[in-house]
C-alpha cells in the first residue's frame, strides 16, 4: 500500500477531530481511544478515495472539505478558512493593505473592478467599476484567476505596478504606472449634517479601525453643531467584538453594561462594560434592518436596554454567537462558535436555526410585519421598564419596513438590484471637470454635484435595460419610480462623487430614513430618561 500524498496536512485533520472532542480547554467529549478510533475511520476514508478514485484529487480540497463538512454539523457560523481565505479576513478586519485599493472578480474570463474604494490609488488614477485590468506588468490577464492578479497588483508602498485597463465603450488600451500606497478600507461611508442640528453616520460594518472612525465623524459632527443623531447600521454585518464595546461606549456611561457572553467553558463567561466617559449624549436615533448582524445589534441592543437610542426599521438578523478564531495548520484558520451573547437586559440576540439551515439563512429574504409573536419567557425589561423580547434579533422600537435602502421595491425593482443594473447604467456618466484616464471618457455625459435625475435619465435607463434584455414589468416600474430615480441617482453619486455624497443624497428621499426623522420627539424624550438614571446613580463614573 503506497503512502497518500496527503500526510502533511493530515496535521490538520488531527487538529480538528482534538477541536471536536474538547481539546480547547472544554471538557472530555470522549476517551482518547474513542478519538482514536474516529480519527482511523477518518483517515481510512482518506487513504481509499486516494487509492481509489476515478480521477485524482487534490489532498487539500479533501481535508477543507471534511472540516468544512464537520463544521457545518455544529451551526450555521462555525467555519472553516483556507490559507487564503483566512489572509483575506485578516485583510478586512484589519481595515488597512498595500495595494492599488480595488475590489476585483472574473467575469467572463475578464479581471473585472467591482469596486474602488475612495481616496485609494485606483481611485486618485480614475479606475471605475466595470474597468477591465487586461493586462499587468505587460502580462495578457485573460483567464487568471482573481488571487493570480491580486498577488500581482498587492506589493510594498511606492512601488509600482504596470497595467492596462479596457473600459466598456473605449475601444483602445490605457496605459498606466500606479502607485500602491496603504489602502485603508473605511467602514464610516458617510459622515454629514442632514439639517443644522442633526447629524447623521453611516457604518458600514465593523473593522479593527470602526471606533476611531466613529469617534472623528462625532467630533466634526459636534463641531457642526449637532444637536441630535442618526446613526444608521442597515446592512452592517458586524465585525470584531471589541469595536462593538468601544463605540456603545461613546454613547454610554462608564460603568454600563454593553453586552455579555455566556458559553459551556469557563473563560467564555465575560461581562463588557463601558470603561470611557461617552463622547456624545444628546438625543439618538439607530437605524436598522433585517440584514443588521453580530457586532451591529450588540450595539443597538446595548442602547436599547439602557434607552440611550430610539431603534427604527426592522427586526435585526439575530446572529449574535460568540466565534473565536484559531488560527491553525498551513496558515489556516477557524472560526469556531464558543459561547452567545447576551444584551444587558438577558435578551439572547441570536435567532433559532433549523436542522438544514435553510430558514435560518433565507431570513433576509422573507417580508416582516410590525408585530410578531413571542414567548412569555421571552420578556425582557429596560432600564426603564420598556418591554422588549429575547431569542430574535433586535425588535426595532418604530417598525418601518424597508429592505433595499429604505425603500421597498417590488420583485421587478429588487431583480434591478441583484443584477447590478443601475451600477452599469452609472458607468455612461463622468464628472464635470475630472481629466482623469483622457480620452476614454469621450462619448460620456457630463454631471455636476447635485444633478437631478430626469424623465430623459430615466428612459435612457430603461433602454438601457432592453438592451440588455431585461424583461419589463411596466406596472412594477411605474409603482417603484421613486425608488428606480434613487438608486439611479445613488449609483452615479457612488460612481463619481464618492459614497458619502451618494448616502447624503439618498437620505433625503430615503422613506424609512424620513420617518424616522419624525420620531426624534420619543428619543428626546428616551435622552431624559437615560440622564435621569444616570443622575439618581452619582452621575458618569
Amino acid at each position: 500500500m503506497r503512502t497518500p500524498r496527503f500526510l502533511p496536512v493530515m496535521l490538520l485533520a488531527v487538529l480538528l477531530s482534538a477541536v471536536a472532542g474538547g481539546f480547547f480547554g472544554s471538557t472530555a467529549l470522549a476517551t482518547q481511544d474513542e478519538v482514536a478510533q474516529q480519527y482511523k475511520i477518518f483517515t481510512s476514508a482518506l487513504s481509499a478515495i486516494e487509492r481509489e478514485y476515478v480521477e485524482e484529487v487534490p489532498s487539500d480540497r479533501l481535508v477543507y472539505g471534511a472540516i468544512d463538512g464537520m463544521l457545518k454539523t455544529l451551526d450555521p457560523h462555525s467555519s472553516f478558512f483556507d490559507p487564503k481565505q483566512y489572509a483575506q479576513m485578516r485583510e478586512r478586519q484589519e481595515g488597512r493593505y498595500y495595494g492599488l485599493g480595488i475590489s476585483i472578480q472574473v467575469i467572463d474570463g475578464d479581471i473585472t473592478v467591482m469596486s474602488v474604494f475612495e481616496g485609494s490609488p485606483a481611485y486618485r488614477a480614475g479606475l471605475r467599476r466595470g474597468d477591465v485590468i487586461a493586462r499587468i506588468e505587460g502580462e495578457d490577464t485573460k483567464g487568471w484567476l482573481s488571487e493570480q492578479a491580486v498577488k500581482k497588483l498587492k506589493g510594498p508602498k511606492g512601488t509600482k505596478v504596470k497595467i492596462s485597463i479596457r473600459r466598456p465603450g473605449y475601444e483602445k488600451l490605457i496605459d498606466m504606472d500606479a502607485e500602491r500606497d496603504e489602502v485603508n478600507i473605511t467602514t464610516v461611508r458617510g459622515a454629514f449634517m442632514i439639517d443644522a442640528q442633526t447629524g447623521y453616520i453611516k457604518l458600514g460594518d465593523f473593522s479593527e479601525t470602526s471606533d476611531r472612525e466613529v469617534g472623528d465623524a462625532l467630533d466634526k459632527l459636534q463641531a457642526q453643531g449637532m444637536k441630535r443623531l442618526v446613526f444608521d447600521l442597515r446592512d452592517n454585518p458586524g465585525g470584531p467584538l471589541e469595536q462593538a464595546i468601544r463605540i456603545a461606549n461613546r454613547f454610554l456611561p462608564r460603568g454600563d453594561m454593553v453586552v455579555y457572553t455566556r458559553g459551556r467553558v469557563a473563560n467564555a463567561d465575560q461581562d463588557y462594560r463601558g470603561t470611557d466617559k461617552p463622547d456624545y449624549t444628546g438625543p439618538m436615533m439607530v437605524l436598522v434592518s433585517r440584514q443588521s448582524a453580530s457586532a451591529s445589534e450588540i450595539v443597538t441592543g446595548a442602547l436599547q436596554d439602557h434607552d440611550r437610542a430610539l431603534v427604527v426599521g426592522e427586526t435585526t438578523f439575530g446572529k449574535a454567537l460568540v466565534q473565536s478564531v484559531y488560527r491553525i495548520s498551513e496558515g489556516a484558520g477557524l472560526a469556531l462558535t464558543t459561547g452567545r451573547y447576551f444584551t444587558p437586559s438577558g435578551r439572547m440576540i441570536q435567532r433559532p436555526w433549523d436542522t438544514a439551515f435553510d430558514e435560518y439563512l433565507t431570513y433576509t429574504l422573507r417580508e416582516q410585519t410590525p408585530e410578531r409573536e413571542h414567548a412569555a419567557s421571552a420578556l425582557k425589561y429596560t432600564d426603564a421598564g420598556r418591554k422588549v423580547y429575547s431569542g430574535g434579533g433586535i425588535d426595532p422600537d418604530k417598525f418601518f419596513a424597508g429592505p433595499v435602502q429604505g425603500y421597498s421595491p417590488t420583485r421587478f425593482g429588487r431583480s434591478l438590484i441583484a443584477r447590478s443594473a443601475f451600477a452599469n447604467f452609472a458607468e455612461s456618466f463622468v464628472a464635470e471637470g475630472d481629466t482623469r484616464m483622457g480620452s476614454a471618457s469621450e462619448g460620456k455625459t457630463r454631471m455636476a454635484r447635485g444633478f437631478t435625475v430626469t424623465d430623459t435619465m430615466v428612459a435612457d435607463f430603461k433602454k438601457s435595460l432592453q438592451k440588455e434584455k431585461v424583461k419589463i414589468d411596466e406596472a412594477a416600474f411605474q409603482k417603484d419610480i421613486d425608488f428606480i430615480k434613487a438608486m439611479i441617482h445613488y449609483e452615479i453619486d457612488v460612481a463619481l462623487f464618492g459614497i458619502s455624497e451618494a448616502q447624503k443624497n439618498l437620505i433625503a428621499k430615503d422613506p424609512q430614513a424620513q420617518f424616522a426623522l419624525t420620531q426624534f420627539p420619543d428619543a428626546v424624550k428616551l435622552t431624559e430618561l437615560a440622564r435621569n438614571r444616570v443622575t439618581s446613580r452619582g452621575g458618569n463614573h
